[in-house]
């Protein structure tokens, strides 16, 4: 039997010391002295270079320890503070999961324009060299504090920018006695995590023609390190800089066109009272006696919304008491909040309850989503190994999934008497070998559940629920 773990969130609050604030005068000062100490004055932009990894934050086995993580060679950062623009490059190598083949390499092109949300804006204004002018240019205030026993100047500033509640984002930058920036923080809007906490670290300061810059740069998100890199070259006001931040054509490539708009959500029935749910990540809603559970939340606030609009329209006289979480990568717990801001409890694994409590448990001020305006609580349930929902007729089991590298916290759901299986993040077979398809057809077996129909939550193309046959083959054992 598998215990009951309290995985808890490691969301990082900072020990703050008396503090003192200083004039907006002292404040203009203290951000002239550091550009000049770190070369910042006539800085308009910047290139550099080195080697770095990349935490799959909100998708790792784990959800809050154990992070996986992505390298990067020749990883290269180029901004352009003048126009607010950026371009990260580089070749990454994925995380391999136990008995699966080796992931092939690929390819990190990102770019930030000037109008991108502050998820990526940020990463221009977080830097050494932007958080000061972006200091500069926004009215700072500066107070003195000592972290550690160490003093430091703590710059801070709003952006211009405006997160979905309204409010302005808030950049926080610690400067020690050296003149340096060592630390840089700030907040961003996000579907679970509410005011997401994001730290950066800069340390091993060198001269670059002029230029100081961090040879090593970290970051933390919510306590947890997702990013490491290992800086070898800087180069101050690049006369390529329009080269560096273009991303060249390539043969048969076509340009990025905007994704297209949420599809609404629809239903189709599969049983008396059992409906899939499309449009989106497919939900199932199933109807018992007194109330509904709805299977899966969806990926965004947008999507839990439009599902709880098609389950009310569903059943509109019945109240909705539970929302089953199939794991809680960020793509699958997104559309949770608007469920909570209903007070409809979440049915979680038990590894992923006290994580998903306190992210949803987190300030959403910048968020101005349904459950910060409703000012509720999550209430969050966990599923150990089994949990059966029945009204004396109906019966739904929730069950855990061994041994899954995918994620420790997987929950399926099963519908006994029409015999229909509900699960998330298991592909069909493509000729290659699949152990999450095993790894789940061994739970199957082991728990003896009599499938003919399964449901996915990402569909396959055609959209349609598909047989056991199409999801495990004629594999041994089947019922």
């Amino acid at each position: 039997m598998r215990r009951a773990r309290k995985r808890i969130a490691t969301f990082a609050f900072c020990v703050v010391l008396p503090a003192t604030t200083a004039s907006a005068q002292e404040a203009d000062a203290v951000i002239a002295e550091a550009s000049r100490a770190i070369g910042a004055t006539n800085l308009t932009s910047i290139t550099y270079s080195g080697n770095a990894a990349q935490g799959n934050f909100g998708q790792s086995r784990t959800i809050t320890f154990g992070v996986t993580s992505t390298s990067i060679r020749n990883y290269t950062r180029t901004i352009d503070f003048a126009t607010s623009r950026a371009r990260i490059t580089g070749d990454t190598i994925p995380p391999g999961a136990r008995g699966a083949p080796p992931p092939p390499p690929g390819t990190l092109d990102q770019t930030i324009a000037a109008d991108s949300p502050w998820v990526l804006q940020h990463q221009v204004w977080v830097t050494p060299w932007g958080f000061l002018r972006g200091a500069a240019a926004n009215h700072a205030t500066v107070r003195t504090q000592k972290i550690d026993g160490e003093p430091y100047r703590v710059v801070t500033w709003m952006t211009a920018q405006k997160a979905p509640s309204g409010l302005p984002y808030k950049v926080v930058g610690y400067i020690n006695d050296s003149n340096l920036v060592e630390r840089v923080e700030t907040w961003i809007d996000h579907p679970v995590l509410g005011d997401e906490h994001r730290e950066f670290f800069y340390s091993d300061y060198r001269d670059f023609g002029g230029v100081s810059a961090p040879l090593r740069m970290t970051q933390k998100q919510v306590g947890m390190e997702t990013f490491v890199a290992a800086i070898a070259t800087v180069r101050a006001n690049p006369a390529d800089l329009t080269a560096l931040l273009t991303v060249p054509a390539r043969p048969g490539s076509t340009p990025p066109v905007a994704p297209p708009a949420p599809s609404a959500a629809t239903s189709e029935k599969l049983a008396d009272g059992v409906y899939r749910i499309t449009g989106g990540y497919v939900s199932m809603a199933v109807e018992f006696r007194d109330f509904i559970v709805v299977l899966e939340g969806g990926q965004s606030e947008a999507r839990g919304l439009a599902v709880l609009a098609e389950t009310k329209r569903l059943f509109p006289t019945k109240r909705i008491r539970y929302v089953v979480n199939t794991h809680p990568h960020f793509d699958h717990a997104s559309g949770l909040a608007p469920f909570a801001a209903d007070g409809i409890t979440i049915l979680a694994d038990d590894n992923a309850k006290y994580f998903l409590g306190a992210a949803l448990g987190t300030p959403r001020t910048l968020v101005g989503d349904a459950l910060a305006k409703s000012k509720k609580k999550a209430k969050i349930e966990g599923v150990i190994e089994k949990q059966v929902l029945t009204d004396g007729v109906r019966t739904l089991e929730l069950h855990h999934v061994a041994g899954l590298e995918h994620s420790d916290s997987m929950l399926i759901a099963y519908l006994p008497k029409e015999k229909i299986l509900f699960c998330a993040d298991f592909r069909l077979p493509s000729g290659q070998p699949d152990p999450s398809v095993e790894t789940l057809r061994e739970n199957v077996e082991r728990l003896q559940l009599d499938v003919e129909l399964v449901v996915m939550v990402h569909a396959p193309n055609p959209d349609r629920p598909i047989t056991r046959a199409d999801l495990f083959g004629s594999a041994k054992g089947t019922h």
